[in-house]
C-alpha cells in the first residue's frame, strides 16, 4: 500500500533535525541493513525485508562479479544465491521487474502505484510502434494467446526497426514495446533472453483490475527513492529522479491537476512533508536539508545512541561489504563524496584508456566507512573468484584497522560461495602480498562463525 496514503502523524511538517556527519553514517548503514552485512535471514524472509524496507532496487544484466541486484542482496542476506531472487520473479511473482530508477525490481503487491510507467508507454506505443506495424503486433500477441509464453528467437526475426540506440529486429522491438505498456510481462528470464507471457496469466486480477489515483502513483513513486536511498535532499543528479517528474495532463487528461517536469516533483514532495511521511534533517557541514522516511527515525534514534555510547554499528563487530554499482546507498555520488569524503564513478561505460580504477570496479564497507575498492570477477572457466583489482583509500591501513581483515575475509568467502566457485585468485601485486598472506592466514572456522552468525541475529522484518 502506498505510504503516502498513511495518516499524517504526530510530526508532520516538524522543522529540521540536525544530527553529525557521523550520526549520518551509521544511520545509513543501519537502515541499508548493512550494520553488520548479511545480517539478514537466508532465503525469501531475509530478501523481502530489504524490499519491505529500500522497496525497489535496480537491475542491470552485466554479471561480472553477479547482477546489481544480487550484490545488492548478497551483502545484506545471508547465504544468498541468485536463484532465490529467481524463484520470487518468476514462480511465485511475489517480485515483478518495472522502470522506476531504470529497469528495478519492485514488490507485486505495488504493482497499482507502478503501473504508471505501462501508461506512458502504452500512450507512447499506441501512436508509435503499434500502430506502425499493427499486423506484426497482433499475430505475436495471438500466437502468445494460442501457444504459450515466448521470447524473441521463437519467430523468424523480421528487417530491422530503429529502436532506442539502435537499430533492431521488430519481432524484437515490439516484444519490448508491449512488455513495456503493459500488455505482455515477463515469464521468465533465460540468462538475459526474455521470455514474455500476457500479464493476465501472469498477475492476479484484483492487483491488475485495482485503480490507484495518477497522484497518488506519481507521489509513492517518488517516496521511493528516498525510501531506497535513506536520506537524499532535493536535488541531484538528474538519474535520481527519472520517472518522478509528472507529465498527468498528457496521459490522463487531467490538465491542471499537477505541473509537469521539476515543478511537478516539487508539489509532490511538499505534500510528502505535509503528510509526515518524509522528515527533514540537516547534516553538520553538509549544504541544504536532507529527508529520512518516517520508517526510519527508530533508525536514526539507534544510530544517535550507537555514536553516543562509543558502540559499533548495529551493535556489532564492523563487517565487510562490497557495494553494487548501482546500489541504493551510492545513489547519490555528490553526497557520497561529501558524507564519506569517497569519489566514485562506475566505470563500466567509460572507454579503457581513461579509466581510472576498473571496468567492474566495487566500494567497500567496512561499518560504517568507506574504505576502498575491489575489482571481482566470477571466472567459471577458471572456477574461481578472481580479485582483478584491490585499492584502498588514503589513510586506511587494512592490517592495522582492527577486524578488518576477519571481516573482509568473510566477505570473500561470501562472494565466492555465491558465484558458485571454489578458489580465491588474488592480485599479484607486491603492495598486497603482505594483506593478501593475512587474509588467507584467517582459519576457515572463522569464516564460516561470520556466515552462520547473522541468520539469526535479526527478525526477518526488522525496520
Amino acid at each position: 500500500m502506498a505510504a503516502s496514503a498513511d495518516p499524517a502523524p504526530p510530526n508532520a511538517g516538524a522543522a529540521p533535525r540536525t544530527i553529525s556527519r557521523e550520526v549520518a553514517r551509521r544511520y545509513l548503514a543501519i537502515h541499508h541493513f548493512l550494520a553488520p552485512p548479511r545480517s539478514l535471514p537466508s532465503g525469501p524472509d531475509g530478501i523481502l525485508a530489504v524490499f519491505d524496507r529500500l522497496g525497489s532496487i535496480q537491475f542491470d544484466p552485466i554479471e561480472i562479479a553477479g547482477r546489481n541486484h544480487d550484490l545488492v542482496l548478497l551483502s545484506r542476506v545471508a547465504g544468498y544465491r541468485r536463484e532465490m531472487t529467481d524463484r520470487l520473479l518468476y514462480e511465485e511473482r511475489t517480485l515483478f521487474e518495472t522502470n522506476n530508477k531504470g529497469l528495478s525490481l519492485v514488490p507485486t503487491a505495488e504493482l497499482p502505484w507502478y503501473r504508471i510507467a505501462w501508461d506512458r508507454a502504452r500512450l507512447r506505443h499506441d501512436s508509435g510502434a503499434f500502430d506502425e506495424h499493427a499486423p506484426l503486433v497482433e499475430e505475436l500477441l495471438d500466437r502468445i494467446r494460442t501457444t504459450g509464453p515466448m521470447s524473441s528467437i521463437d519467430v523468424a526475426p523480421q528487417a530491422a526497426i530503429d529502436w532506442y540506440w539502435r537499430p533492431t529486429n521488430q519481432v524484437r522491438a515490439l516484444l519490448e514495446a508491449l512488455a513495456e505498456a503493459g500488455i505482455l510481462g515477463l515469464a521468465r528470464r533465460d540468462g538475459n533472453r526474455r521470455v514474455y507471457d500476457l500479464v493476465e496469466r501472469l498477475f492476479p486480477a484484483e492487483i491488475l483490475d485495482r485503480v490507484v489515483p495518477p497522484r497518488e502513483r506519481f507521489r509513492h513513486k517518488l517516496l521511493s527513492r528516498y525510501r531506497a536511498h535513506g536520506l537524499l535532499g532535493r536535488s541531484g543528479s538528474a538519474e535520481l529522479w527519472l520517472g518522478t517528474s509528472p507529465r498527468v495532463g498528457a496521459i490522463y487528461g487531467l490538465e491542471g491537476d499537477l505541473p509537469v517536469a521539476t515543478a511537478g516533483r516539487r508539489v509532490l514532495h511538499a505534500e510528502l512533508l505535509e503528510t509526515g511521511a518524509l522528515i527533514p534533517i540537516t547534516i553538520d557541514d553538509v549544504r541544504g536539508e536532507r529527508y529520512i522516511p518516517v520508517e526510519g527515525m527508530p533508525l536514526l534514534a539507534q544510530a544517535e545512541r550507537e555514536f553516543a555510547a562509543g558502540d559499533p554499528p548495529g551493535g556489532a563487530a564492523p563487517g565487510v561489504a562490497f557495494l553494487a554499482a548501482l546500489d541504493p546507498l551510492v545513489w547519490d555520488r555528490e553526497f557520497l563524496r561529501i558524507l564519506f569524503d569517497f569519489e566514485y564513478i562506475w566505470e563500466v561505460y567509460v572507454p579503457a584508456p581513461k579509466r581510472r580504477w576498473g571496468y567492474y570496479v566495487l566500494p567497500i564497507l567496512f561499518g560504517d566507512r568507506l574504505v576502498g575498492r575491489i575489482e571481482p570477477r566470477i571466472e567459471r572457466k577458471t572456477n574461481e573468484l578472481r580479485i582483478a583489482g584491490l585499492w584502498w583509500e588514503d589513510g586506511f591501513d587494512p592490517l592495522a584497522a582492527d577486524g578488518f581483515v576477519e571481516a573482509f575475509a568473510a566477505a570473500v568467502a561470501a562472494h565466492r560461495a555465491f558465484g558458485g566457485v571454489d578458489r580465491v585468485a588474488w592480485p599479484r601485486a607486491v603492495r598486497h602480498r603482505p594483506f593478501v598472506r593475512a587474509v588467507r592466514a584467517i582459519p576457515n572456522a572463522a569464516i564460516e562463525a561470520d556466515r552462520r552468525r547473522p541468520a539469526s541475529a535479526r527478525s526477518p522484518r526488522t525496520r
